[in-house]
């Protein structure tokens, strides 16, 4: 018994073959260049959840007495904002409102677009020409100026931004699905499940999504600093968040006539949207590196 048990402790000892996404987590993880990007936008967005708890001061509370005080104030480590509001706890509390109308089209638009590429894609014939030509419209206008055409028809407001972007954002990731999906629908297994008398819904649910969702992320994760950059354009023409919250691309419109008073307070919403969106840019790079695991 001892000599056969001997004999089976090897095998015990065999690992298992890691999985795909494991193994892509292993190599996002020894990335140091996403991972510090990663943490970057972690605390980006943990101070912006958890920021009533923070002890910050209160972000709409102004004193004309205070207004455009220098960053190092005692009380006002980013000094003041035109108004005497303290820059600190606005930036902490714009991220809110940044974070959310940048990453909500996004998610909005990878879901809807995704429905509709893979349909697409899957379908062929009529049902490709339909949704495909029609997505084609969209690639008419430029989406800085189909967002404010948007924006500008339905009104200002947050909820009108996060729909103008969603449109904007829907047919290039349905252009995406719709590629992918063509590649994949003509492969053995494709035709294996059509084999065994599995419908289209479950192929196209179970078989193709699984094996597509991951270039259609990608490529999402790397609209999100389009969509930041966009969200707080809206919101400097007056067509996204309105005074007095605080929002990147608002504060940095209202603070536009103290550039030259305090030029280094007025570019502080910006300093906030060019290192979210060059995060998000390096993370989605990162993750594309990381997927391709062929290399």
């Amino acid at each position: 018994m001892a000599i056969a048990t001997e004999a089976f402790t090897p095998l015990a000892r065999i690992e298992k073959p890691r999985g795909y996404w494991r193994t892509v987590g292993g190599r996002l993880v020894r990335d140091r260049l996403s991972m510090t990007c990663a943490a970057v936008l972690a605390l980006i967005l943990l101070a912006a959840l958890f920021a009533p708890w923070l002890g910050l001061a209160d972000p709409y509370q102004g004193s004309m007495i205070r207004r455009l005080r220098p960053i190092g104030t005692e009380g006002h480590i980013l000094g003041t904002d035109e108004l005497g509001r303290d820059m600190l706890s606005r930036l902490i509390y714009g991220g809110r409102l940044s974070l959310l109308i940048g990453l909500l089209p996004v998610f909005n638009a990878f879901v809807i677009g995704t429905v509709l590429g893979v349909i697409a894609g899957y379908a062929g014939g009529l049902t490709n020409s339909a949704i495909m030509r029609t997505i084609d419209v969209f690639y008419a206008f430029p989406s800085v100026l189909l967002a404010i055409a948007i924006s500008g028809a339905l009104g200002a407001g947050i909820l009108n931004s996060v729909v103008s972007l969603t449109i904007v954002f829907i047919p290039p990731i349905a252009r995406v699905a719709e590629s992918v999906t063509t590649s994949v629908r003509s492969l053995d297994f494709i035709d294996a499940a059509r084999a065994s008398g599995a419908n289209a819904l479950t192929i196209m649910r179970v078989h193709v999504l699984g094996n597509v969702l991951g270039p259609i992320f990608i490529y999402a994760t790397s609209l999100v600093s389009v969509s930041m950059i966009l969200a707080a354009g809206l919101s400097f023409l007056g067509l996204g968040t309105r005074p007095p919250e605080a929002e990147w691309g608002l504060m940095l419109n209202t603070l536009r006539t103290a550039i030259y008073a305090q030029p280094l307070i007025a570019a502080l919403p910006g300093v906030m949207i060019f290192a979210v969106s060059i995060c998000f840019n390096m993370l989605s790079d990162g993750l594309r590196s990381a997927m391709d695991i062929r290399s």
